[in-house]
């Protein structure tokens, strides 16, 4: 599910509340840090194959589990965007795709994985993301319409119709799948910030936390 009264506050206002949820969600003051994930969760986590948005050696690494078709994950990619270019080479995301939405996620993720192929990731992803009104309808979409809007991020289409099938893409969708049932995963998107939970959840408490991590590792 997403997370519906967050994602009307990120879009409306950004950082304004929504209701007693998101103010929760967002409140100000000093919380507990939370916990790094067991270490026999650590693979979960984090896979070799796993994309990575940013500089792979950066010491400060945010998971997050993203599923294209989440309202919620489209109304956060601007902010991690951001928390990236505010912090530059100390951040690296590293996505995990966490298909909740059917048909609809599933094909989004095997073009974002052709679009990986030919290096054209990051540009595809927001092309989807953008998109998405047009394509993330409940059900399958129309057929080639996911195609049809990553082709304007530049993905070849036609060698991607053969990509989208190959085994190692199956592979990762499985594997994927699996890891969020490991890791519990019931809403995106979900973040962990060098290994802990956000919690709580909300834009504020992710740019807290990715600064604290940040100044930590340059200090």
């Amino acid at each position: 599910m997403n997370r519906r009264g967050l994602i009307l506050s990120v879009l409306a206002l950004g950082v304004a509340g929504f209701g007693g949820a998101t103010w929760y969600a967002n409140r100000p003051g000093p919380v507990a840090e939370a916990e790094p994930v067991a270490p026999e969760l650590a693979d979960a986590l984090i896979r070799p194959y796993s994309p990575i948005l940013g500089p792979a050696e950066a010491p400060v690494t945010i998971v997050e589990f993203f599923d294209p078709a989440c309202e919620a994950c489209r109304a956060f990619d601007p902010i991690v965007k951001d928390i990236m270019a505010e912090h530059g080479d100390a951040v690296r995301v590293v996505i995990r795709y966490t298909p909740f939405h059917g048909a609809s996620s599933e094909e989004a993720i095997r073009v974002l994985e052709a679009a990986r192929m030919q290096d054209v990731y990051r540009p595809v992803m927001t092309a989807l993301l953008e998109g998405q009104p047009r394509w993330a309808s409940r059900g399958a979409p129309p057929p080639g319409l996911i195609l049809e809007i990553a082709a304007t991020a530049g993905l070849d289409a036609e060698a991607a119709r053969t990509q989208i099938l190959a085994p190692d893409v199956v592979a990762i969708l499985n594997q994927d799948r699996a890891d969020v049932a490991t890791m519990d995963i019931r809403q995106t998107p979900t973040f962990f910030v060098n290994g802990k939970p956000l919690d709580p959840f909300g834009e504020a408490e992710l740019r807290r936390v990715v600064a604290a991590e940040v100044a930590a590792a340059q200090s």
